[in-house]
């Protein structure tokens, strides 16, 4: 097995583990879901619920790890993959936001603090692997 494929199983691996996580553990990740995507009790604004999209968040984790792993669409998962952590960026923001205001605990100031600088290799990791097999 080549490094490039060696590597593109490294994220796939990385991304189903995540996936599972939303299922496992979704408080983790209430604080990167921008209050303003969500629905409030009265079913006002937002679209979905804050354990919806932690729900449907996986999705496009999982579809990114098995487009990952087949040679094939390697590329085009690569690239959609560094497009998925960019626009996860703006969550983390949210998330490091809201975790140094004034609801915020130490845990969410040092898990907020430590996801979104997380993201620069992320997205790096997911765009070395646009390039066919190595």
């Amino acid at each position: 097995m080549n490094r490039q494929t060696l590597s593109a199983a490294g994220l796939a691996a990385l991304l189903a583990v995540s996936a599972v996580s939303h299922r496992l553990q979704p408080t983790f990740y209430y604080s990167v879901v921008p209050r303003s995507l969500c629905t409030d009790k009265d079913g006002r604004f937002g679209v979905m619920t804050r354990e919806q999209w932690i729900a449907v968040s996986a999705v496009p984790e999982v579809a990114a790890a098995v487009g990952l792993l087949i040679p094939a669409t390697r590329t085009t998962a690569a690239v959609a993959t560094a497009v998925m952590f960019t626009g996860f960026t703006a969550a983390h923001l949210s998330g490091l936001r809201r975790a140094f205001g004034p609801r915020g605990s130490r845990r969410d100031r040092v898990i907020n603090a430590v996801r979104l600088p997380l993201q620069a290799p992320l997205i790096a990791w997911a765009w070395s692997l646009r390039r066919g097999s190595a």
